[in-house]
């Protein structure tokens, strides 16, 4: 049967929120903190609801199509050009996998202090033990670990927001509400490149699309509001010292460093996967492992306690090429999959690229990837009708 194999929306839903429970979501939330609680919580929704709504067309062209999310970008911008695409993500889920690894390392030795680089090791040489078992049979072990991460995460909201504590003052840089709109767009967007890769098995694509998005955005906001409730109320943006003061100890160093291994897990292992789009002769395994290393020692040597220009760049990349595929797709219903290369959209996407840049230095209260959207879709439709094949 067609069906046969394929995943259901339960299954769908949970892959998204292991997805969202995550300490790097977090971590990010607590950079809101300045905003304060009522200005902050809308930042974060407005900026799910754009980035979401990006990861829903991404996840819906996959799932009709059944085709990977590299895949996808081939009828955009042709089979060459897709390539290029695939070798940028790969850099991003680098970057994710020393993000994640920094952060699990982190909070790790705010539990038990045996130096950062120790934690390091130890996710990092995890991590690679992952791998080495396969992704077929960590199914079990990932629940357990999402499911742990989950409880932690409901006694970390009584800790924070039940407790008997009053208000602290926030000191740092206070944040725009455009650019905290524009950081809770990151996050969902981040996950463009991957959404595909599962809503092209399931049984039912545009409803596990729907399914996955919204799990995701809701647990996301979630992860992003114990983060900024935790600096607001607590006075801490150290997760470790929250767990501690909740009298964790043990049980939630274990639950930090195995939720860090299964989430990471997936950037690095993903980064495999693309890396056989870019040169089919790599081996993905390979490579995932060589992910690992190279996160772990990034994650050593390299400080990354604010990736907010990390996030606004993922955004500057992915915003104007998912917005080209959009256009393609649902307006103009072209497939450039024959060509190895679309100039066009090629330029389109360069003159995306440097609108968002240029936009980062506009306060716009929604943010600056739905305008640079707006424009992108705009131009790739004018140019669509102009050049495009009769």
């Amino acid at each position: 049967m067609e069906n046969k194999g394929r995943t259901s929306l339960f299954e769908n839903g949970l892959i998204w929120f292991g997805a969202g429970l995550s300490i790097a979501e977090i971590l990010t939330g607590t950079s809101f903190a300045s905003l304060g609680f009522g200005k902050g919580i809308l930042a974060i929704i407005i900026g799910h609801i754009i980035g979401c709504l990006m990861l829903f067309c991404a996840g819906i062209i996959g799932g009709k199509e059944r085709k990977s999310a590299m895949d996808t970008v081939t009828m955009s911008f042709g089979a060459d050009g897709s390539k290029f695409f695939a070798f940028l993500n790969v850099l991003q889920l680098v970057g994710w996998t020393s993000i994640m690894i920094y952060d699990g390392a982190l909070a790790a030795n705010g539990i038990f202090n045996t130096g950062n680089w120790v934690w390091c090791l130890v996710i990092g040489a995890l991590i690679i033990l992952w791998v080495v078992i396969g992704i077929t049979n960590l199914g079990k072990i990932n629940t357990v670990a999402m499911a742990a991460l989950f409880i932690l995460t409901i006694i970390m909201c009584k800790v924070i927001f039940f407790s008997d504590t009053s208000g602290v003052k926030v000191s740092g840089d206070s944040m725009s509400f455009g650019a905290a709109v524009e950081l809770a767009v990151a996050m969902p967007l981040s996950w463009l490149t991957l959404i595909s890769d599962y809503t092209r098995e399931a049984k039912e694509p545009v409803k596990a699309t729907l399914v996955s998005t919204i799990v995701y955005g809701i647990v996301s906001c979630w992860m992003y509001i114990i983060g900024m409730g935790a600096a607001i109320f607590t006075g801490e943006s150290d997760v470790a010292q929250i767990m501690v003061k909740a009298g964790l100890g043990i049980v939630g160093l274990l639950i930090v460093v195995f939720s860090t291994v299964t989430t990471t897990f997936l950037d690095a292992y993903s980064a495999g996967i693309s890396s056989e789009t870019i040169l089919s002769k790599l081996n993905g395994k390979y490579v995932t492992i060589a992910v690992t290393v190279i996160g772990t020692v990034a994650a050593i040597l390299f400080p990354m306690d604010d990736i907010t220009d990390f996030m606004y760049l993922i955004g500057s990349v992915f915003a104007p090429m998912i917005a080209i595929q959009i256009a393609d797709y649902f307006i103009l219903k072209a497939d450039k999959s024959s060509k190895k290369v679309d100039m066009i959209n090629a330029i389109i996407w360069v003159i995306g690229f440097i609108l968002y840049r240029y936009l980062m230095t506009v306060d716009i209260p929604v943010g600056n990837t739905l305008p640079d959207m707006a424009v992108t879709i705009v131009i790739a439709v004018v140019a669509g009708k102009i050049f495009g094949e009769k």
